[in-house]
Parts: C-alpha cells; structure tokens; sequence
C-alpha cells in the first residue's frame, strides 16, 4: 500500500454476501436470512461461532481466509 492509500472497510454487499452461496442461503431459510444485511449483521457473532467451529455452511467449513474476512467485517462495524 502506498502513502496516502486507505483500506476500505469490509462491506456486506461488497464482501461477504457473495460468501454465500444460494445453496447456503437455502438450506439455512428456515433459520436465517444469509442474504439480509439486518439478519446477518444481527447475528453476525453467533454466525461467526458458527464458522470458526465448522458448523457452518452444512456442507463443510469456510478456508480460514473467508472466516477473517467475516471476522474483520464485524471489527470494521459490519458496514452494509
């Protein structure tokens, strides 16, 4: 990064609503709304519980570069 250069915040639309997957989204409707800023942002330390212990999505875990991603999301304020 050069002098002057500013790292933009992570941002749900932008960032971590292309994370999941319409199958994701699918399979947790029931429970949560993964394509809800609102939902997700509400949930959003129970969510990461979640992903850190594997349980989530269903059909296995995030890589670790996708778990921070989610966790520095939540750091910079979640921003929609």
């Amino acid at each position: 990064m050069n002098a002057g250069e500013q790292v933009e915040a992570v941002g749900y639309a932008r960032d971590i609503r292309p994370l999941f997957r319409q199958h994701d989204i699918d399979a947790m409707s029931r429970r949560l709304k993964l394509d809800s800023y609102d939902e997700v942002s509400g949930r959003a330390e129970d969510i990461l519980d979640r992903l850190e212990a594997g349980n989530m999505p269903c059909d296995g875990a995030w890589p670790d570069e996708q778990i921070a991603l989610f966790r520095k999301w939540i750091a910079d304020g979640r921003k929609p």
